[in-house]
């Protein structure tokens, strides 16, 4: 079965192909020119994989937190090849990918996973990894460094850009357990492509289901169903 990542979250633009025991990869700085990128990527990803876009069974992507415009570009792309094949989708968390990267590359198992949200704030997650996949130590949050809910314990592995933004606040909140970090990583289709091979039947959808994951809305729709008390400093998340 072969399978095709993709992920445009941030500046960088990847895909990935994967048939359960050779992966194929390729990555480039995308900034605004992702969707210019991404079908001649995947074109070159399939010559060398010795197959063609009717060859791909199943389409897994990067579904967000990231920057707006890039989430969109891997959401409409994915689509367009999920309608016009006929196949089944995936949406897989960028923080979560992030996650099995910093797994894959430092061999911890519990790791934070932050990328730059502007407005000083970051988008943050807490994982579990091992060979299948990672669990989620608690939901994926927004907001300012000094609020977000951190592991009341454990030592973890940090990365992403947002502990280029605010890292030296989550080092003060997480003193001595924050074992090594890399805050110029970015979320790689390859990593998406690894959860995707590990995901059941079940996770995936309908083509139409290719949708991207705002965390800012989700907090926004909270925040208007659970009215907080005047004052307060809690992080929505």
């Amino acid at each position: 079965m072969l399978t095709l990542a993709l992920d445009t979250s941030t500046r960088l633009c990847s895909v990935a192909l994967g048939d359960g025991s050779s992966i194929w990869s390729e990555s480039a700085p995308g900034d605004r020119r992702q969707g210019e990128l991404l079908l001649p990527m995947l074109d070159r990803l399939l010559s060398r994989a010795g197959a063609e876009r009717a060859d791909i069974d199943r389409i897994a992507f990067g579904r967000g937190p990231g920057a707006f415009t890039g989430v969109r570009v891997a959401v409409a792309v994915t689509q367009g090849l999920a309608f016009g094949l006929g196949r089944p989708v995936l949406p897989v968390s960028t923080l979560a990918a992030l996650a099995v990267q910093a797994r894959r590359r430092f061999e911890g198992r519990l790791i934070l996973a932050a990328l730059d949200a502007r407005m000083q704030q970051i988008y943050l997650g807490a994982y579990l990894c091992d060979d299948d996949g990672a669990q989620a130590l608690q939901p994926e949050c927004v907001g300012a460094a000094t609020e977000l809910p951190l592991p009341a314990e454990g030592h973890f592995c940090g990365i992403g850009s947002g502990f280029g933004v605010v890292g030296a606040v989550i080092e003060q909140r997480l003193p001595t357990r924050l074992t090594v970090c890399d805050a110029a990583a970015e979320p790689m289709a390859e990593d998406v492509l690894r959860l995707a091979l590990k995901a059941p039947a079940s996770d995936w959808l309908p083509a139409e289901g290719a949708l991207p994951v705002y965390l800012r809305d989700e907090v926004a729709d909270r925040s208007a169903l659970q009215p907080t008390a005047a004052g307060s400093g809690s992080a929505a998340c």
